[in-house]
């Protein structure tokens, strides 16, 4: 029986949604597997920090007894990112300063999965206010990366990744001003989408994006095929009218001629800090297999990735220490070691000026531009997520090719497009000689996320998810 409840569980959101409407499996059923596989699993990876079975039991009988219209979710078994507000759940960003902090309404996204009939399983687990590429935090601890429970599953949607990638849930939301759905995407083999800001409403997320976040930062779907998450992009996507960082973008589906119309240019590494041999192979194995498809895929390198990342690490790591000091003021004893590291990073820099800050923002303005103009000829890019497969918690340093690459040096390879505003989707394409997945990113120009997800598809058709040694027994 616990056989048939994994392949179940591990099955794509897409498979459970065609048995659940064909009466294969009933509502209430689906929830019992998951939550079965989250009583299992979860102790040892430490991913969901709110999930009550009692609850999920009351929310599915409700569903299957209801006889209002279904909508494209029904009942399909999500967790949400404990940073995106929930109503009713904790939403606590990680942090003592939050304990117990529980939303009266949705964030309008969450919003959208409830009226598609998805049914909220909990709330995932995410380092202190999200500012780390490993999740840990004094309120819930450390989540483990179901690969291997020695490493991280990344931040800082490090739960949401780890739930999903072992079949505790069926897809669900992240948030990305850093890479924080892509590094996790990657070091659990997983799917995910970094939407252009506003694509999905980003109202209700904790904290807000505004100011340089509402340029960097995206709510974004996670899942375990990219079919998944287009179908999540396709339910969240639309204009929330209060949000003024939200486009009245109509939803695309390119065909794949048009998605071939689209010359792709791919590079392993960006010529100052190295990756893996097997990252490269990973990023080669893509381009070959778009290559088959019927793409033009050559090598091109954008000219302006260091400058994105500067102005990202300004607006990322110095605004972002800047916008915490009114809430961490006279309480730094109580929070976590991995965020006091995050603000070593900032208090490591001189503070910015009121000049130095409005210069930087009108440069980010001009390098959105110039970076866009370079990529007239590929306006679709295949890169790599990260310098290193998933790493082992509490590591900061790794030696590549005989040098040292440190920590915020090896996952750059996502601050480019937050910098840039552009929709990127992560794949699982190779391995690490430790069995560990190495992902592969799919980036195009600004509002044009189906085609990202388009092209990301396709690369999933080639290669795709694998389950994890501990959820795939």
């Amino acid at each position: 029986m616990s056989g048939l409840v994994n392949e179940l569980v591990l099955a794509p959101a897409v498979r459970q949604l065609e048995l659940l409407r064909c009466g294969e499996v009933s509502i209430v059923e689906l929830a019992e597997a998951h939550i079965h596989q989250i009583e299992r699993l979860n102790p040892k990876l430490n991913a969901l920090v709110d999930f009550d079975a009692n609850r999920v039991r009351v929310q599915a009988y409700s569903m299957q007894e209801s006889r209002a219209p279904h909508g494209p979710l029904q009942g399909l078994p999500v967790t949400v990112k404990s940073c995106i507000a929930t109503a009713g759940y904790r939403c606590e960003i990680g942090s003592l300063l939050h304990k117990d902090h529980i939303p009266h309404e949705d964030a309008v996204a969450v919003a959208r999965l409830r009226a598609a009939g998805a049914l909220i399983l909990g709330t995932t687990n995410c380092p202190e206010f999200l500012m780390a590429y490993e999740t840990a935090n004094l309120l819930h601890g450390r989540t483990r990366n179901p690969w291997d429970l020695g490493r991280t599953s990344g931040g800082s949607s490090g739960g949401e990744s780890a739930a999903i990638a072992a079949g505790l849930s069926a897809a669900g939301l992240g948030s990305d001003s850093g890479g924080s759905v892509r590094v996790p995407a990657h070091f659990t083999g997983i799917c995910s989408l970094k939407p252009t800001p506003g694509r999905v409403p980003g109202r209700g997320h904790l904290p807000p994006c505004v100011g340089p976040f509402s340029t960097l930062g995206a709510i974004g779907p996670m899942a375990r095929t990219m079919a998944d998450v287009a179908l999540l992009f396709g339910t969240l996507s639309g204009q929330d009218s209060h949000d003024p960082a939200s486009p009245p973008l109509p939803l695309q589906t390119p065909s794949l001629d048009q998605l071939r119309a689209n010359a792709i240019g791919f590079f392993e590494d960006d010529d100052l800090v190295p990756v893996t041999p097997e990252t490269r192979v990973a990023v080669n194995a893509a381009a070959q297999a778009l290559r088959i498809a019927g793409f033009r895929v050559e090598p091109f390198r954008p000219r302006t990735l260091e400058q994105l990342r500067q102005l990202w690490w300004k607006f990322f790591v110095q605004c972002g220490a800047m916008f915490y000091e009114p809430t961490i003021r006279g309480k730094r004893d109580q929070l976590s070691p991995i965020f006091q590291e995050f603000l070593g990073f900032a208090e490591a820099a001189p503070p910015l000026t009121a000049v130095q800050l409005l210069d930087a923002w009108a440069e980010l303005d001009l390098l959105r531009s110039k970076t866009l103009q370079v990529m007239s000829d590929y306006p679709v890019l295949l890169c790599p997520v990260a310098s290193i497969p998933a790493f082992g918690h509490g590591e900061r340093a790794w030696t590549i090719e005989g040098r040292t690459v440190e920590y915020l040096d090896a996952v750059r390879h996502t601050q480019w497009f937050n910098a840039l505003g552009a929709p990127a989707a992560v794949v699982p394409v190779g391995r690490s000689p430790e069995n560990l997945p190495i992902g592969v990113q799919i980036v195009a120009r600004p509002f044009q996320d189906e085609i990202a997800l388009g092209i990301a598809a396709v690369v999933d058709a080639a290669f795709g998810y694998r389950p994890p040694p501990l959820a795939a027994v």
